[in-house]
C-alpha cells in the first residue's frame, strides 16, 4: 500500500492535469497545425489557421483528439506529480524543511523522465490527429484517422512499437530540462509572490506562479517541441527519417524561424493551462491532506 503522501500527489496530479487538458486543447491543436505545416502548405497567418481549424467544428477541429489525452493524461500527470513529490521526500529524508531548489530541479527532471513512457505514445496519437485537420492549401492527408483507436491500431500494425514511440528521444530532451525548470521556477515565484504581497489569496498565487513558470519553461524548449511535432506527425516517414533529418530539412526549407513557429499559441496556452493545473493540484492536495492527514513533501 503506497504511503498516503504518494497517493495524494497522484490523485491531485490527475485532477489538475485533466483540468488543464480541457482548457488548453484548442490552443494545442492550433499550435500543432502551425508546427507541422510544410513548405507550400503554410497558413498566411495565425488567425487564418485558427479560422480554418474552427470551421471544422468543435469535435473535428479545435477539440480534435481531445478524448485521448483527456483520459490518458490523468495517468501521465498522476505519475508526473507523484514522482516529483516522492523524489523530494526521499531527498529530504522526511525532514520538516523546505526543499532546496536543487532538489526541486532534480525531482522535476526525474518526474519528466518517468512520465515519458506513458506520455510519448499519447503525444504521437494526439499530434497525428491534430495535424490531419484539412488545410486550405496543400493536399489533404491520404490517411485520415477517425479517432485515437483507429490511429493507434494502424500505426502499431504498420510500424510496431517504434511507430508508437516515434520522437521519443526528442521528447526526452524536451521534457527533462523543462520539467526541472517548471517546478523550480514555480516554487520560487510562489514563495516570493506570497512574501512580497502577502494579501494575495493562495489560489491566485498558485495560478500566477504556475502560469509564468509554464510560459517560461515552454518557450525555452520551443525548437525541440517543433521538431517533436513534425517527427511524430510524420508516422509514415514520408518527410523525415528522424530528429537530425527533420532539423536539417526544416532549416533548409524554411530557415531558423520554423523552430519558433507556434510560440504565440504556446504562450497563450501555457499561462492559463499551467496556472489552472498547479492551482487545482495545490487546492486538491490541500483538501486531501486536511481530510486524510498532511505531509510536507509536496509543492502545495
Amino acid at each position: 500500500m503506497p504511503k498516503p503522501s504518494v497517493v495524494h500527489d497522484l490523485v491531485a496530479g490527475a485532477v489538475g492535469g485533466s483540468c488543464g487538458i480541457i482548457i488548453g486543447h484548442p490552443f494545442d491543436t492550433v499550435k500543432v497545425q502551425l508546427q507541422t505545416q510544410l513548405k507550400g502548405q503554410q497558413y498566411p497567418s495565425v488567425l487564418s489557421c485558427i479560422k480554418t481549424v474552427k470551421n471544422q467544428g468543435l469535435s473535428k477541429g479545435l477539440f480534435r483528439g481531445l478524448s485521448w489525452p483527456l483520459i490518458s493524461y490523468a495517468g501521465v500527470n498522476a505519475v508526473y506529480f507523484g514522482v516529483n513529490g516522492k523524489v523530494i521526500s526521499l531527498w529530504n529524508d522526511g525532514e520538516e524543511c523546505r526543499p532546496s531548489y536543487l532538489s526541486m530541479y532534480v525531482a522535476g527532471s526525474l518526474a519528466g523522465l518517468a512520465q515519458l513512457v506513458i506520455a510519448c505514445p499519447i503525444d504521437v496519437i494526439k499530434v497525428v490527429l491534430q495535424s490531419q485537420i484539412p488545410r486550405k492549401t496543400g493536399p489533404v492527408s491520404s490517411r485520415y484517422y477517425s479517432g485515437p483507436i483507429a490511429a493507434f491500431t494502424d500505426i502499431l500494425r504498420k510500424r510496431g512499437i517504434t511507430g508508437i514511440y516515434r520522437g521519443f528521444y526528442t521528447q526526452l530532451f524536451r521534457d527533462l530540462p523543462s520539467s526541472g525548470i517548471y517546478f523550480t521556477l514555480y516554487e520560487y515565484l510562489r514563495c516570493n509572490i506570497s512574501f512580497v504581497v502577502p494579501s494575495i489569496p493562495s489560489q491566485m498565487v498558485n495560478f500566477l506562479s504556475g502560469g509564468i513558470s509554464g510560459v517560461v519553461s515552454w518557450l525555452m524548449i520551443l525548437p525541440l517541441d517543433v521538431v517533436k511535432s513534425r517527427v511524430q506527425a510524420d508516422t509514415e516517414h514520408k518527410h523525415f527519417k528522424g530528429f537530425f533529418d527533420c532539423v536539417a530539412k526544416s532549416y533548409r526549407d524554411e530557415g531558423m524561424a520554423v523552430f519558433y513557429r507556434g510560440g504565440s499559441m504556446i504562450s497563450l496556452r501555457a499561462f492559463p493551462v499551467n496556472g489552472v493545473i498547479l492551482m487545482t493540484y495545490s487546492e486538491c492536495l490541500k483538501f486531501l491532506n486536511t481530510r486524510w492527514g498532511s505531509h510536507s513533501d509536496s509543492l502545495a
